[in-house]
């Protein structure tokens, strides 16, 4: 006896298979979100087929509902909403296969230490946050400075940035999941703007937690040090005096960055290698020429225009292979830049780090438009009437449109990023609602990048 089976589907996010969904529970989550904002707000949903799909049917239908859930995403209230991201935890926790219990979490602290917070399988980040919050004693008003990253740990210490945490998932599961024990979930600072140390060193928890922080970059390299400031940092270390330690290390070269492991670039010539770094509202680059020569430069974030992260596949004889494993997919980060007043230049970097990447430019701009705008991270985790927690209208969480797919579908050669990742949305404080917003073909303006002058030049 034959049985019609419905087609499944891979959500992936940031480069991650996230959950497994059916047609059917998709349909149930537009009808929900159309229940609770309106057929204007919520995109038009694939519809129906009373036959059987041919294979090219069944394609189309994985592009329109790919679309559907970029939109989703991208959109200020719905991608924000406790509808979209509970549907999305809840199928991540049921295709993992993992029950709700309780159980005991470790997450890693800058200076190696472990906190063990004992959680459901079911909490959300922001849940588990806030129980590492309330192990460590940090003040509620001071929660919001911080965030919980995945990690991969390397040989001699050395770790790798994968992401950041994200509403719509749940930290056991994302980690558990990995079956590999490289992985580590790691609590760190969320902001780049260094004036904001002063509100963390208010208390005495957050101190420790951002001097954990600086010792443990300074020890990696990430921050540069010569000989007489390191013999002064050494000095305020022996005497415990973290602030003036804290205060040394905010002058000094990439304080407050994040280093990523060595990459490709096509800039200033194709097949560069680099290092890059985010911090300071800028991507900073390293790079060896082709004499081996080191270039430094620098490529701030309000002068990109947009950008965008695409992924491709190998291929062999023509088409590409039909199940790719992940070190085979290859992300790339691109960025049009204002490199004098009136050249624009795109500019590539080839890392299995881009969307990592990409989430620190999405963050920085939102943390300039915040700022811009009056506001204040403090407030960027606020509760609402009904107990959930859900970032600020002025501080939306960064998030990288899922990438949706069948398992069984064949793929073209290269994956664009209109059919697979999208642009990355740059709408800090947008509320429009209109059609072009909520197209997965559009590139996405920089808010910050209109405020540019030929001072800034």
């Amino acid at each position: 006896m034959l049985s019609f089976v419905p087609q499944a589907y891979n959500i992936h996010v940031n480069g991650v298979l996230h959950c497994r969904v059916r047609y059917s529970q998709l349909l149930g989550l537009h009808e929900q979100l159309r229940k609770e904002y309106g057929n204007n707000v919520v995109p038009a949903f694939p519809p129906k087929k009373i036959f059987t799909l041919t294979a090219s049917e069944v394609e189309q239908r994985r592009e329109q509902l790919e679309k559907y859930m970029q939109a989703v995403r991208q959109h200020p209230l719905l991608g924000a909403s406790e509808t979209f991201n509970s549907f999305l935890r809840k199928a991540q926790q049921e295709t993992q296969q993992i029950p709700t219990e309780e159980v005991q979490l470790e997450v890693h602290l800058s200076n190696g230490q472990k906190v063990k917070v004992h959680i459901l399988t079911s909490d959300q980040t922001e849940d588990v946050l806030e129980a590492v919050a309330s192990k460590l004693d940090l003040p509620d008003d001071s929660v919001g400075y911080f965030s919980l990253f995945l990690i991969r740990d390397g040989k001699d210490g050395v770790f790798s940035f994968v992401r950041k945490l994200q509403e719509f998932e749940l930290p056991y599961v994302s980690i558990t999941s990995l079956r590999n024990s490289d992985y580590q979930i790691v609590l760190r600072k969320s902001y780049w703007d260094s004036a904001y140390d002063s509100d963390v060193m208010e208390n005495r928890v957050g101190l420790n937690l951002l001097f954990a922080q600086t010792v443990s970059d300074i020890e990696r390299g990430w921050i540069l040090v010569n000989k007489e400031q390191h013999r002064q940092l050494k000095s305020l270390q022996e005497k415990a005096s973290k602030k003036e330690f804290i205060r040394l290390a905010q002058t000094l070269k990439y304080y407050g960055y994040l280093k990523f492991d060595p990459c490709i670039t096509d800039f200033p010539e194709k097949g560069c290698h680099v290092i890059v770094s985010a911090g300071n509202n800028e991507l900073n680059f390293q790079v060896k020429l082709a004499n081996d020569q080191i270039k430094e430069g620098s490529f701030k974030v309000t002068r990109m225009r947009c950008w965008r992260v695409t992924s491709s596949v190998p291929m062999t004889n023509g088409t590409a292979t039909s199940s790719p494993g992940k070190s085979e997919i290859k992300l790339e980060l691109a960025f049009e830049y204002l490199i004098s007043k009136d050249r624009l230049q795109w500019i590539t970097i080839t890392s299995p780090q881009a969307i990592m990447m990409s989430i620190c430019l999405q963050s920085m701009v939102d943390e300039l438009m915040v700022k811009k705008s009056g506001g204040s991270i403090k407030k960027m985790l606020k509760k609402r009437a009904n107990g959930s927690l859900r970032r600020s209208d002025s501080q939306q969480a960064v998030k990288s449109p899922p990438l949706l797919d069948s398992p069984d579908s064949s793929r073209e050669p290269v994956v664009k990023l209109s059919s697979k990742l999208s642009s990355v949305s740059l709408r800090a404080i947008s509320n429009s609602n209109s059609a072009n917003d909520l197209s997965a073909n559009d590139f996405h303006g920089n808010y910050a990048f209109e405020g540019i002058g030929d001072d800034d030049l």
